[in-house]
């Protein structure tokens, strides 16, 4: 700390130190982010985390979660597709998969039968209950969702945002 000096060479009080700035990105009686404001990593949990509060807010109605959906999803779009296929095109570990079909099988959404080429496998089918909550969602999704996603951040930076996120998903 700098210290002042008198008009006789005395040492005086130490100079004060004046308060550090104000930071703009929180509040009063928040915590301070420092560096973890500036990595991507950190803003792209924090988001994916409000997104997801968002998504699980508007498709409240039909109780499924952002993994089911996309499960459902993709159930709709590769019918027949084996266990296997769907649980590492999403990324998600078996053990947390099975757990994940065991429910939606057990609210009647979709099947699981045995593979006639592999009997170590299942196939997954979508049930006529799984295509109508499937629809249902997606309503929910779009209209809600994804709108207020849009509506926050427009159709460009929407349409720029995936292609970034797809570039870092693919390449990263």
């Amino acid at each position: 700390m700098p210290v002042s000096k008198s008009a006789v060479g005395k040492p005086l009080r130490p100079a004060r130190k004046d308060p550090p700035p104000a930071d703009p990105t929180h509040e009063a009686g928040e915590l301070a982010m420092g560096e973890l404001a500036e990595l991507l990593g950190y803003a792209l949990k924090r988001a994916q985390l409000r997104v997801f509060e968002d998504f699980l807010h508007s498709v409240a109605p039909v109780q499924l979660t952002p993994a089911q959906f996309s499960v459902l999803l993709l159930l709709d779009a590769n019918p027949g597709r084996n266990q296997t296929e769907i649980a590492t095109t999403l990324g998600i570990l078996r053990p947390n998969f099975v757990a994940m079909l065991d429910a939606l099988e057990s609210r009647g959404l979709c099947v699981r039968t045995r593979s006639p080429s592999d009997r170590r496998s299942h196939i997954l089918m979508l049930t006529d209950k799984g295509r109508a909550t499937l629809a249902r969602a997606k309503k929910l999704v779009a209209t809600q969702h994804e709108a207020r996603l849009v509506e926050l951040i427009g159709e460009d930076n929407r349409t720029a945002l995936l292609a970034m996120l797809a570039k870092i998903a693919r390449e990263f």
